[in-house]
């Protein structure tokens, strides 16, 4: 039953998984519109507004039917409290920005399949993807803050390539407390990102030193059984030759010079 159940999930999640990652970057064009176009018209506005929340509710149906589908439901609860929580608070409008963080992971899950074993496009790929949807996320929220100073999308990309890297040069920063919480969630994904980056380089360093430490001690013993057999073979010729003056004694006493 518990095989059954696991193999059910896992179906939908590969039958899902095209769809979803086609869905979270929908979400974001659907949701970046708006902020990108200001006079956007009402018509528009809304239709974008109601497609997000279309697919908001779609996420929403895919973890209740992995919930169903899970064969220790209270264990995938407990493991995917935060998923919850993303989908459960964009409920409220100061809030609505988390609603990207909900596509943000449907694309992770997918790029962590798509670039598996490559280190370098899927680190430069959540780097991207996490500077243009925070840029979005800050510039929804401050352009209409009185002492907001982030007003254009290019204001936000500077300022969410400065966090990211942590550096903070100040010319531009968030005024707002949903501001924050998006300088908040920028600046420790980018501490994650540098500690990947950080300890794979020392684990690829490690490797690299264990490999040459193997093959240094390998060539030790390969001098050394070199050297045992040459060592034999020295013995064995001083033998032969032993033996051959040996032979060749009598001969010389019988001659007859």
């Amino acid at each position: 039953m518990s095989s059954a159940s696991d193999s059910k999930l896992d179906r939908w999640e590969r039958r899902t998984a095209g769809a979803l990652t086609v869905l979270a970057v929908l979400f974001i064009g659907v949701y970046a519109v708006p902020i990108l176009r200001p006079g956007l018209s009402p018509a528009l506005a809304v239709a974008c507004e109601i497609t997000n929340l279309v697919i908001w509710a779609l996420f929403g149906l895919d973890y209740l039917v992995r919930l169903v589908l899970s064969t220790d439901r209270w264990r995938f609860f407990r493991s995917n409290l935060f998923d919850l929580a993303v989908l459960a608070l964009p409920v409220l409008r100061p809030l609505r920005m988390l609603r990207l963080v909900t596509a943000l992971m449907v694309l992770n899950r997918r790029a962590e399949a798509w670039t598996r074993g490559r280190l370098a496009v899927y680190v430069g790929a959540t780097t991207v993807l996490l500077v243009a949807v925070g840029a979005l996320a800050i510039l929804d929220v401050e352009r209409g803050s009185p002492d907001g100073n982030i007003q254009s999308y290019p204001e936000a990309l500077w300022w969410g390539v400065v966090t990211i890297t942590t550096v903070g040069y100040g010319d531009f920063y968030p005024t707002t407390t949903a501001g924050r919480l998006v300088a908040l969630g920028l600046m420790i994904g980018g501490i994650g990102l540098i500690g990947f980056v950080t300890g794979s380089l020392a684990t690829w360093i490690v490797d690299r030193i264990s490999t040459s430490e193997r093959s240094t001690e390998a060539t030790k013993g390969d001098v050394e059984r070199l050297l045992t057999e040459l060592q034999d073979l020295r013995a064995e010729v001083t033998t032969l030759r032993r033996i051959a003056d040996e032979r060749q004694e009598p001969v010389r006493s019988a001659d007859p010079g």
